[in-house]
């Protein structure tokens, strides 16, 4: 029976990922493979693998566990750089363990244990199409935002909103438990990839 590891992750904390872990178990017990580990996170995909803890976790567990693949909904939910997933790919092929992503149906090792050439090129290809489409998506929106501020509009938050102390908690939780750590605003942000001002506006729930 094979072994496996389900990977699911959210880029916000307002998101859940259990329909994620739901879909992959299920898809497990279709398959009679046996579930040894989950992991999750709610961080964007965009950052660097080195600074997502669920991933790095992951990592070490498939190091000094014997598993045989690792299971995902959707290739962006390992990551949404191309380079760095094909990183982890490219580890997952050194251990010997097999990525299967579910909406597409496809592994990147065969039962034999061999690179699987069709997969790695798919999935390349995909990782890049995602990171373009980003790319394009990102540029319309900024450009929408300049068309409407030319014409006159305004952008953010209406005058006087202000999020709930409760609200911020559970969007910041992480920025806040740094903050209690004594690390600087600066450092935070670098981690988080959140604003200092936003950071600053943190400190008064520590």
């Amino acid at each position: 029976m094979k072994k496996i590891v389900i990977f699911a992750r959210v880029s916000t904390n307002i998101q859940d990922y259990e329909r994620q872990v739901n879909e992959l178990t299920a898809l497990a017990v279709r398959n009679e493979w046996t579930v040894e580990a989950s992991f999750c996170e709610k961080v964007s995909g965009a950052k660097k693998n080195a600074e997502r803890k669920e991933l790095s976790r992951m990592v070490e567990y498939l190091q000094v566990h014997s598993i045989n693949k690792v299971a995902v909904t959707e290739l962006s939910r390992l990551g949404r750089d191309t380079l760095q997933v094909l990183e982890v790919i490219e580890l997952f092929n050194r251990l010997g363990i097999s990525l299967y992503i579910q909406n597409y149906g496809i592994e990147t090792l065969t039962e034999s244990g061999q690179v699987n050439p069709m997969s790695q090129f798919l999935i390349t290809i995909l990782a890049e199409v995602a990171r373009m489409e980003r790319k394009t998506i990102r540029e319309r929106v900024e450009s929408g935002y300049k068309n409407y501020r030319a014409q006159g509009g305004k952008v953010g938050r209406k005058e006087g909103y202000k999020k709930s102390n409760e609200a911020m908690r559970e969007q910041y939780g992480e920025e806040i438990r740094l903050l209690r750590k004594g690390i600087s605003l600066r450092n935070i942000s670098k981690i988080t990839g959140t604003s200092v001002n936003t950071i600053r506006k943190c400190q008064s729930l520590v």
